[in-house]
């Protein structure tokens, strides 16, 4: 398949460099001193036990147009920098070109093909201008999870912490050629890529850790064992769980592991910062809306009560303005 990556960071360095071990035809969309080391030294990556694979000449470019159609578009970056490449990316598409989109939270497609009141309803906190709606449609989106871990070490090379799943789903929930050749491919690339018929549950499962101890780390600069190991964190991140799960009820989701078997999976990861923490440390916009924001708009919609979350999006809104400000 011919696959364009845009953005490559931790996730789609790492992405791009197992299709494009695999045999995929692989573009790296990229910008400043990442599309420079690609172009000079191709990319790395740093396996977790050690081990290094190395790609060292790839199709690397700035130019959307230069890229020419593709058959899959991997959106590769945080959720609050979509926006900003949205004009170009249909200069990637074909007619049948599918997009999978690895942002964290509620994507801006969520209530497409959905069974329910909302149904083709767009999430204003992820899309504020609705220029993601109007320029990537929908209807070539293949919903996708991520839970890997890896680092962006050096621009160009990638450390693989753990995990390698990829849950991929149509958002009607049908078993689709192109979302089996989507899977056949990450497959391929030895990613485990499990088709969903219920994707947006697997979406509020990793949403569920991600909205609690991502903004409470990053509030109180604690890891995840810190906050779970703590009874007032602790109880806090269980009654933001709660208002979550009550939100995601109402949506027609429902939770295939328990609340307190949530937090303590967190709490066995360790004292390991979470991706917001990291963010706050070194002064990066942080990813509050697709997070916390989204999650407080389908509360509103579905007039359900969300006292906690509501109050820690307020905080660490104003952390998140402090830092883009300069003021932290």
């Amino acid at each position: 398949m011919k696959v364009a990556i845009i953005g490559v960071g931790a996730i789609g360095g790492y992405v791009g460099i197992r299709l494009a071990l695999a045999g995929e035809d692989v573009t790296f969309i990229a910008r400043g001193a990442n599309l420079e080391a690609l172009r000079a030294r191709g990319i790395r990556l740093v396996n977790a036990d050690g081990s290094e694979e190395r790609m060292p000449r790839v199709k690397a470019t700035d130019n959307y147009a230069e890229a020419g159609p593709q058959d899959m578009v991997v959106l590769a970056m945080k959720a609050h920098q979509v926006e900003a490449v949205t004009g170009e990316v249909p200069k990637l598409f074909s007619p049948k070109t599918v997009v999978i989109p690895m942002q964290n939270g509620i994507p801006y497609w969520y209530f497409h093909g959905h069974q329910g009141p909302f149904a083709q309803t767009r999430v204003h906190s992820v899309d504020p201008s609705g220029a993601i709606y109007q320029n990537i449609p929908c209807e070539r989106v293949i919903g996708c999870v991520v839970y890997p871990a890896a680092e962006l070490v050096e621009p160009g090379v990638i450390k693989h912490v753990e995990g390698n799943r990829f849950p991929v789903g149509e958002p009607d929930g049908s078993n689709s050629e192109r979302v089996s050749q989507v899977a056949q491919c990450f497959v391929a690339g030895k990613m485990q890529a499990p088709i969903l018929s219920d994707i947006r549950s697997e979406i509020w499962l990793k949403l569920w850790g991600n909205l609690t101890f991502n903004p409470i780390s990053a509030l109180s600069r604690a890891t995840l064992a810190g906050i779970c190991q703590y009874p007032p964190s602790r109880a806090l991140a269980a009654a933001m769980m709660a208002e979550a799960e009550c939100v995601a009820n109402q949506l027609g989701v429902k939770f295939r592991v328990s609340l307190e078997k949530r937090i303590a999976g967190a709490e066995k990861v360790g004292h390991h910062k979470t991706s917001m923490l990291q963010d706050v440390e070194a002064a990066r916009t942080l990813e509050v809306d697709a997070l916390l924001g989204s999650v407080v708009e389908l509360a509103r919609r579905t007039g359900t009560p969300t006292p906690h979350i509501d109050t820690v999006y307020a905080l660490t809104k104003l952390l998140a303005k402090n830092l883009d400000e300069g003021r932290v």
